[in-house]
């Protein structure tokens, strides 16, 4: 089960700790981040924690929209995103492996969207993460 890497920590975590945690993943954290910098016009990488107990999540910002979360574990990483309704409809139509499709028709819904998460394992989950943002900076 995925358990946040920097639970209890009072101040985000640096670099080297970043590191520390997601060890291999760290070089495909870094280069997912800077390709969404690169693509989709992330502007603002801004770490938050909204309680000791969920940890700290990398909050991947358009600008003052947030449209991503990464979300560090001990040796890999889960992305995070909440989709309005348009954003769903918008997946629903454009060609995702079932996998994606299954957990947004299991995902919770919140107020202000749809959540859903994965594990980002390769190189074809970090193609479907900047598929999944190109959608919802579209929406």
């Amino acid at each position: 089960m995925f358990e946040n890497a920097f639970i209890g920590r009072a101040d985000p975590p640096d670099e080297a700790a970043l590191r520390e945690a997601l060890g291999a993943s760290c070089a495909r954290w870094e280069k997912l981040a800077a390709t969404l910098e690169r693509e989709c016009g992330i502007t603002i990488r801004e770490w938050s924690c909204y309680s000791r107990k969920s940890g700290w999540s990398l909050k991947l910002k358009r600008h003052e929209r947030t449209i991503l979360y990464l979300l560090p574990h001990r040796r890999g990483f889960r992305a995070a995103f909440v989709f309005g309704d348009k954003a769903v409809a918008a997946v629903r139509e454009a060609a995702f492996p079932p996998g994606i499709l299954d957990l947004i028709d299991g995902a919770q819904r919140y107020a202000e969207g749809t959540g859903v998460r994965f594990e980002v394992n390769s190189a074809a989950d970090a193609t479907l993460v900047r598929r999944l943002a190109a959608i919802k900076i579209a929406h």
